[in-house]
């Protein structure tokens, strides 16, 4: 019998799972004892970044905390199609709240591990960007003033994708949804509404506040370790895209992730008690037409009556956030190709 070697063809990537990478370069994935908090059997759409980020933020909040953690998910994409009754994906304690106040039911939480003295067990909130950004605004808002002991994620996809693809105050201009149709002088979603919660989450000085994206898993990894090291407010926003609402192929879902990012559509820091103290910077500087056109809700920017001056706009809002953010090295060049109609 003949034998031939085996090729190890992850070896040097930081594909998720592996195991062939030296253990400091490893991510929570790749450790046979991570929780698997959010486990197979669910109903997310395939490419699911929300599916994604929810199981690498959990299991890396659930490793930092000892395994001793309570999560409270707002209704929404991530609650639908992990507990359709009877079952459950979640291996983790799990409470679903309302559409709108995960924030307050999770400071609950926090004041009854408190009054029992069980100050070793952690609480993760969590939510769509519909529940975090809208809906659950105010319940969010008077966690952060109050600085309860709880870590909320938001799992931004930029619309109400479970009722529709409705349009919430995270959908960026231009962007078609079932309530911002492409028609008009101004398709899409229009410019100057909507709400950046991060910086509205820093306004409030908590102690940590941050972005990150399923593109960069070790980034996030590190992120939710960070936060959890923090007693206090916490907030951490998480850019998921979705293939079904933004109309791009499930395969392209890191790719997007990582074009938000590169491009500066979708700025990734940290920062504590209202000052930013750290940036992802970007590697390889990419205009948002190039993130722009791999969407469906975005078409109509590039059709048969391409809009170029609507494609200049939201590229300077990206170039915007690269000055803001100090995104770019100095010797890097900010402005990025000209947009093709």
């Amino acid at each position: 019998m003949s034998f031939s070697p085996a090729k190890f063809y992850q070896t040097g990537t930081f594909t998720v799972g592996n195991r062939l990478l030296p253990e400091d370069l490893r991510t929570v994935q790749a450790d046979t004892e991570r929780t698997n908090a959010l486990n197979s059997g669910h109903r997310a759409c395939q490419g699911c970044g929300e599916a994604l980020g929810a199981r690498y933020a959990v299991d890396a909040a659930v490793q930092a905390a000892g395994g001793q953690m309570i999560a409270v998910n707002a209704t929404g994409c991530l609650e639908v199609f992990s507990t359709p009754y009877p079952e459950s994906s979640w291996q983790v304690p799990w409470i679903h709240s309302l559409f709108g106040n995960a924030a307050a039911v999770a400071t609950g939480v926090a004041a009854a591990l408190r009054v029992k003295q069980r100050g070793n067990v952690r609480v993760l909130a969590q939510g769509g960007d519909g529940g975090t950004t809208d809906i659950g605004f105010g319940c969010l808002s008077g966690m952060f003033e109050r600085n309860d002991d709880v870590l909320y994620i938001c799992y931004d996809n930029e619309a109400y994708m479970n009722t529709g693809v409705q349009r919430s105050s995270a959908t960026p201009p231009g962007a078609r949804t079932a309530t911002t149709m492409p028609l008009g002088s101004e398709p899409g979603n229009v410019f100057g509404q909507g709400k950046n919660l991060p910086l509205i989450a820093m306004a409030h000085e908590i102690p940590y506040v941050a972005t990150a994206t399923v593109a960069g898993l070790h980034d996030l990894e590190y992120k939710v370790r960070r936060a959890m090291e923090i007693r206090g407010a916490r907030y951490l926003h998480v850019f998921v895209p979705c293939p079904l609402g933004w109309g791009a192929a499930p395969h392209d879902t890191i790719r997007l992730a990582r074009l938000a990012k590169e491009s500066g559509i979708f700025p990734v820091f940290e920062a504590e008690h209202g000052e930013v103290v750290s940036v992802l910077k970007i590697r390889n500087k990419v205009p948002v037409d190039d993130y722009l056109r791999a969407q469906k809700r975005f078409a109509h920017l590039f059709g048969s009556h391409p809009r170029p001056d609507i494609v200049a706009r939201i590229q300077a809002e990206a170039d915007r956030n690269v000055r803001r953010f100090g995104l770019l090295d100095a010797a890097e060049p900010e402005a990025a190709a000209p947009v093709q109609p």
